[in-house]
């Protein structure tokens, strides 16, 4: 029988075990890391980061560690990411040991704020010198939380998607499709943590726990390494003889895979499935072919563990890994390509213009223009003409400062030090 090039079934067990660094990353990585280790997960294996003291005080986590300097005096970053990224690049070798000897690194963390979004992209980049694959599970903000905290986390999405060998990411908007009008605010982030924790453990026992069809991790290296793409995921658990058919549907109908649309853009599709002694290979099959089905060009990597607590259940987890979309190019391909790719971003609204003078035209009539030539001819008159001409200011318009347009105006005794001297002091410039 001839195999399906796109389904890579592992059936071989690994030498060693894999070893994993599970690393949650400002508030809400440290509430993702206090449920997985609630459901189980060994407090060992994780770590909590942040430069909020009272935060890790509170935290199971094996190892604590927190960024500080004298500039954030324990108080945090205080939602500014630059704090965050410098107190990052400032005890970089203290993430370095942290993820030393590490096969596989899970960075946890909710993009908008300031630890989140500025420490992990410096943890993800030390992580990869230690020539570890660098997994993010990320959370992104809902649109009522502003524009500001919407802008932050997608500059550091993208700035994170430079860096890592994949990103899953909950957007929390996603959420509504999830939720009714009388689920509360906090109800609403606890099934946002939970979400990210399945996914999170799903992977992990993927990696971790010897099962009947294994993922090998050199398998998981060579589709992942370097591809910096992003991922989409549903998790689904059934009971019953029915079980295998119910979770196909569930998967399908996900609404944080759009409805099956996620999995038609797909190019790997990393499917886990758990369940008892008596799963059975028809089920699996009846999965495994449902998910392919909808997925035609992707490849699809699948991995079954039998768990004695699964009886009569099955759960699934499901990744689902894209390239980077349009919408999140980074900046230096808008460098580095010509004006069409950032003319069509400009119209897009997706990168902001960078800062440029538009000067007007000047325009002087055939009589006017003239008379100046014939003027230049005459030393002294042009020097009567230059004592009446008085220097001013061309009309130009600052479209945008680009990445400076947050930062403060230099002012040194009561002047601004941005604006040019010729303009501040009145300078003619004959």
């Amino acid at each position: 029988m001839d195999k399906d090039p796109n389904t890579i079934p592992l059936i071989q067990r690994t030498a060693k075990p894999v070893a994993v660094k599970i690393c949650g990353i400002g508030n809400a990585g440290l509430k993702v890391v206090e449920h997985l280790i609630a459901g189980g997960m060994p407090a060992s294996l994780c770590a909590a980061i942040n430069a909020d003291r009272q935060s890790l005080e509170a935290s199971s986590a094996g190892e604590k560690l927190q960024l500080e300097t004298q500039l954030l005096r324990g108080l945090g970053s205080g939602g500014d990411p630059d704090r965050g990224r410098a107190v990052a690049e400032e005890h970089a070798e203290k993430l370095k040991t942290l993820c030393a000897s590490v096969d596989v690194v899970f960075l946890i963390a909710g993009l908008g704020g300031g630890a989140g979004t500025g420490i992990t992209p410096v943890l993800a980049r030390v992580s990869k010198e230690q020539h570890a694959l660098v997994l993010a599970f990320i959370t992104t903000p809902f649109e009522c939380e502003g524009n500001r905290r919407l802008d932050v986390a997608e500059n550091g999405f993208e700035e994170l998607q430079e860096v890592v060998d994949g990103i899953i990411c909950l957007p929390n908007q996603k959420l509504f499709k999830l939720i009714d009008e009388d689920t509360s605010v906090l109800e609403t982030f606890k099934i946002s943590t939970e979400l990210l924790a399945e996914v999170i453990h799903g992977v992990w026992r993927l990696l971790t726990h010897k099962g009947l069809i294994e993922i090998h991790f050199e398998t998981l290296c060579e589709v992942l390494r370097d591809r910096h793409a992003e991922s989409a995921f549903a998790t689904a658990e059934a009971i019953g003889p029915a079980r295998s058919g119910e979770v196909l549907d569930k998967l399908l109908a996900h609404p944080l895979l759009d409805s099956g649309e996620v999995l038609r853009q797909s190019e790997i599709v990393l499917l886990s499935l758990v369940g008892g002694p008596d799963l059975t290979m028809a089920e699996v099959n009846r999965v495994t072919e449902g998910i392919k089905g909808q997925s035609k060009n992707a490849q699809l990597i699948i991995g079954a563990v039998i768990d004695e607590a699964f009886h009569e259940r099955l759960a699934v987890t499901l990744i689902a890994t894209r390239e980077c979309t349009a919408t999140l190019v980074n900046v230096k391909r808008v460098h580095d390509e010509p004006e069409e790719l950032a003319n069509q971003l400009l119209e897009r609204g997706t990168v902001r213009p960078a800062s440029r003078l538009v000067p007007p035209a000047p325009v002087l009539p055939a009589d006017q223009m003239q008379q100046m030539l014939s003027r230049q001819t005459k030393g002294s008159r042009v020097r009567k003409l230059a004592s009446k001409m008085r220097q001013g200011q061309l009309p130009l318009e600052i479209i945008s400062k680009g990445r400076f347009d947050r930062s403060e105006p230099t002012i040194h005794k009561g002047e601004d030090l941005d604006v040019p001297t010729y303009i501040r002091r009145g300078i003619s410039l004959n």
